[in-house]
């Protein structure tokens, strides 16, 4: 039976500020992941340290990004450098009586820890299958799967959740009881991620499938 909670904080997952924000279910941890298409992977390389969006998917506990081989962000986190992995749904503006007490509702999670490489060319295939069906369910069976050279190009990266930690913000409007008298309109202004009318890049030369005409919807 898989536990409903992700694992307890540690030093660096503990949410210090706002701690009665933090989010202890697996499954809101799995949906923040599943819902987004970016992450944005910090790490440090040599003097510097970088913080570059990427594509991710997850398949059970672990989270997943690829890269060219010779990439900088590739070479460092196969080098053995600790990572973070951070990932950010915005989902209102909140606007309270005063300009200090404003403030975002949102779901975000950081992943800590080292990525571990996929060789085997049988579970790299595997593994972008369920990238193919994050982008739309129903691609990969229409698709290519990556050969030989493609996979030998490609380095597939994959990093355990279980260091992570998650915060949600729902809140409304909260204000001091000196300005619960001004004259100001309150509330949130929710923000959502719209999917649009596919485009066709051969001039509809082929037929939509059903996931491509239903995108929208």
């Amino acid at each position: 039976m898989t536990d409903p909670t992700h694992k307890s904080p540690t030093d660096r997952t503990k949410i210090r500020r706002l701690p009665e924000l933090a989010n202890h279910d697996q499954e809101m941890l799995h949906t923040i992941i599943d819902e987004a298409y970016v992450c944005h992977v910090a790490f440090r390389a040599g003097d510097d340290v970088h913080c570059i969006p990427t594509a991710h998917w997850r398949v059970g506990d672990s989270i997943y990004i690829h890269g060219a081989n010779g990439s900088r962000m590739v070479k460092a986190l196969l080098s053995g450098a600790s990572a973070s992995v951070a990932i950010t749904h915005l989902d209102g503006l909140v606007l309270a009586k005063t300009a200090f007490n404003h403030g975002m509702n949102y779901r975000s999670a950081v992943i800590y820890g080292c990525f571990d490489l996929i060789e085997n060319d049988d579970d790299k295939l595997a593994a972008f299958d369920y990238f193919m069906e994050k982008i739309s369910k129903g691609r990969k069976d229409e698709v290519r799967r990556g050969n030989s050279k493609e996979l030998g190009a490609t380095s597939l990266l994959k990093l355990s959740l279980e260091e992570a930690a998650v915060k949600v913000s729902n809140a409304v409007p909260s204000d001091s009881e000196k300005d619960i008298d001004r004259q100001v309109w309150t509330g949130v202004l929710p923000l959502a991620v719209v999917r649009k009318s596919p485009i066709s890049a051969d001039n509809n030369a082929i037929a939509a499938p059903e996931y491509v005409q239903h995108w929208a919807d």
